[in-house]
């Protein structure tokens, strides 16, 4: 397992990224990665005709994906995760796989004393009635790209109030900094994701499952 660490970077440049990392694997040339970075500010939307969850008046832009969902939002503040695995050799299930992403940032977030949950019928991380993270995932011939997002510094969440984060009407998005109530950095939250995939990774006895 591979980890990546490209700092702050454009998301048209981390789609890039994932791509050479998913053509390398699906070739036998590459391994399974981990890229962990922040993206510079914009919007992303999944490839649907509804696009009622992007409003008018955008203070960033706008970028289709071929991720699953409705509107989002990356900019500073946030840790965002790209897993590339093969996930034919972790039982072909992707609903186990968003379920293992799930706990891998409800873990994080215990780590400082914030308790997260899932919410049933919705993808992503919730701190009562408010979204800590949202997941979007991609798979090319079970090869995943794309992955999650968690907002750890308060001021990550400010841009959501120009759309309807993932097509939530009401929805109100939180952070880590403002659920634990101190400050947090990005750096330190990269390196407990780390640690806390690697374990989960290495952890796992049977390969058919996550």
């Amino acid at each position: 397992m591979k980890i990546l660490t490209p700092g702050r970077i454009s998301f048209e440049a981390a789609l890039a990224l994932q791509e050479n990392l998913v053509a390398e694997l699906q070739a036998g040339r590459g391994e399974e990665t981990l890229v962990l970075l922040e993206h510079e500010p914009v919007y992303t939307i999944g490839r649907t005709r509804d696009r009622s969850s992007l409003r008018q008046n955008l203070p960033h832009p706008v970028f289709e994906t071929n991720r699953g969902g409705q509107a989002t939002f990356h900019g500073p503040g946030q840790l965002v995760g790209y897993p590339v695995l093969d996930l034919s050799r972790r039982g072909r299930d992707l609903h186990r796989y968003l379920r293992f992403l799930e706990d891998l940032l409800i873990e994080l977030s215990a780590s400082y004393g914030v308790t997260a949950q899932n919410r049933e019928g919705l993808t992503g991380v919730w701190v009562g009635p408010r979204k800590l993270a949202s997941l979007g995932v991609g798979v090319r011939k079970w090869i995943s790209m794309h992955g999650f997002a968690i907002n750890i510094t308060r001021e990550s969440t400010e841009s959501f109030a120009h759309i309807t984060p993932c097509g939530l009407t009401g929805v109100e998005m939180t952070s880590l900094a403002h659920e634990s109530g101190a400050d947090i950095s990005i750096e330190d939250a990269l390196a407990r994701t780390v640690d806390l995939f690697m374990q989960r990774i290495n952890h796992m006895t049977d390969s058919r499952t996550l």
